[in-house]
């Protein structure tokens, strides 16, 4: 019992101490989608915060990122009704990316692909194409915020602490 304890607290300062940094330099460095890390981890965290899984969630997140940027250049010049353009293209990639990711799999974790792609698209879908700008680069910063510094470095600073406490 002890043990759960130790683990639930010193998770519990850790969720505490780092994430709210992320949020409060964010804006710093440029991005206004901070809170996107807190989704990543918590993803990266169903994994239990797998070092080794690190690389292929980052590279599943990017890709989706980017999956999200392209659908929806290609909506915003499709000539197809509007309804149709949106399932065809979700149809399309959405089954190139699990084709693709289990190619790749290795490299690629593909619920991060998907996951990723439905951030991209839940931020940017709203914007008009030309007002995109920065966006996927935020977004891609906020995702490897929330694998390496919310995720990993929250999972060895949490290791630490009850390292510490058990002495």
């Amino acid at each position: 019992m002890k043990e759960k304890w130790i683990n639930v607290l010193t998770l519990a300062f850790t969720v505490a101490l780092l994430p709210p940094i992320w949020a409060v330099l964010s804006p710093y460095i440029g991005v206004t989608v901070g809170a996107v890390a807190l989704i990543c981890a918590g993803l990266f965290a169903c994994l239990g915060n797998n070092i080794k899984k690190a690389i292929p969630v980052s590279l599943g997140f990017l890709l989706g990122d980017v999956w999200a940027f392209i659908a929806l250049t290609i909506m915003a010049h499709s000539t197809l009704n509007p309804n149709l353009t949106l399932y065809l293209t979700l149809f399309v990639m959405g089954g190139l990316a699990v084709i693709l990711g289990t190619i790749g799999e290795k490299a690629i974790f593909v619920p991060a692909w998907l996951a990723g792609w439905a951030i991209g698209l839940t931020i940017m879908g709203p914007m008009d194409i030309a007002a995109v700008g920065s966006m996927p680069l935020q977004i891609a910063a906020a995702m490897l915020a929330g694998v390496w510094y919310v995720g990993v470095v929250g999972d060895l600073f949490q290791k630490m602490l009850i390292k510490v406490l058990k002495r």
